[in-house]
């Protein structure tokens, strides 16, 4: 279990995440992906460490053990043995024969225990290694775990804020005076357009009020000319009636002279 748990933290830990996420169709998707397989082996990861470092521990206490156990029946060897010494110089054979025996049979436990003692220093240099392969895996997919998850923030920051400068360049081609197609710039025209047709209105009622002021000044020239008209026909039939008046003056200055010298005569009479 430890083993393959292993295999597959190396594989995450080797992963190049970037170029998963530059080949993956939705990045923010594959992270979210990512990230749930890291927090997944992550807690298997545990779990083998939690298990491997149990091992361990019960490895280096049998360890522990099997060495106590085997100073223990070398003591007991010695023992024997010097007993067996001390009663086969007391002539005692039978005696010195039964401790050496026993002497023996410690020394095959001691032996025994040393042989347990060997194996199981192998087995805990092994089971201490994979430990820390375990825990340095699992920092590493923490570590890791933790990076996707800011790459991930940072990834979800980056398309917020992209959208957002979408709006805003939306929003402002809205209003730009440079685009033929900006509520502005098409309110612009319409304001354009109704001066041009004020100005056009102007013109016509401009060349209006001329046309106009012309009519009237022809009408002025006609009215001058009737005018003048009336005052040659005027002058002209004013010097005939004063012709005629000038006569009848004349013959009345003549008849008056008569008339006195006629006078004159009855008076000298």
């Amino acid at each position: 279990m430890a083993s393959s748990i292993l295999g597959r933290v190396s594989s995450l830990v080797r992963a190049n995440i970037n170029s998963i996420l530059d080949n993956a169709e939705d990045p923010e998707l594959m992270l979210d992906q990512l990230i749930r397989d890291f927090t997944e082996n992550i807690a298997e990861a545990e779990q083998a460490v939690a298990q491997t470092v149990g091992n361990l521990r019960m490895l280096e206490e049998d360890l522990t053990e099997s060495r106590e156990a085997s100073t223990d029946w070398g003591n007991k060897a010695q023992a024997a043995a010097t007993m067996a010494g001390q009663l086969s110089s007391q002539g005692k054979a039978d005696e010195s024969t039964r401790f050496e025996e026993l002497a023996k049979v410690a020394l095959r436990k001691q032996i025994s225990f040393e042989q347990s003692v060997t194996q199981m220093q192998g087995q805990v240099t092994q089971q201490t290694e994979l430990t820390d392969q375990l825990k340095d895996g699992l920092n590493k997919l923490r570590t890791k775990r933790e990076e996707l998850v800011s790459k991930r923030d940072e990834l979800v920051s980056r398309a917020k804020m992209a959208q957002a400068q979408t709006q805003v360049q939306t929003a402002v081609k809205n209003v730009s005076v440079m685009d033929p197609t900006s509520e502005l710039n098409r309110f612009e025209d319409r304001i354009r357009r109704e001066e041009a047709m004020a100005r056009g209105m102007a013109e016509v009622s401009a060349s209006s009020m001329e046309e106009q002021f012309a009519s009237l000044e022809d009408a002025g020239d006609e009215i001058e000319v009737e005018a003048r008209l009336a005052a040659l026909k005027s002058d002209g039939s004013g010097s005939s009636s004063g012709s005629s008046q000038g006569g009848s003056s004349t013959s009345q200055a003549g008849s008056s002279t008569e008339g006195g010298s006629a006078e004159g005569g009855s008076h000298s009479h």
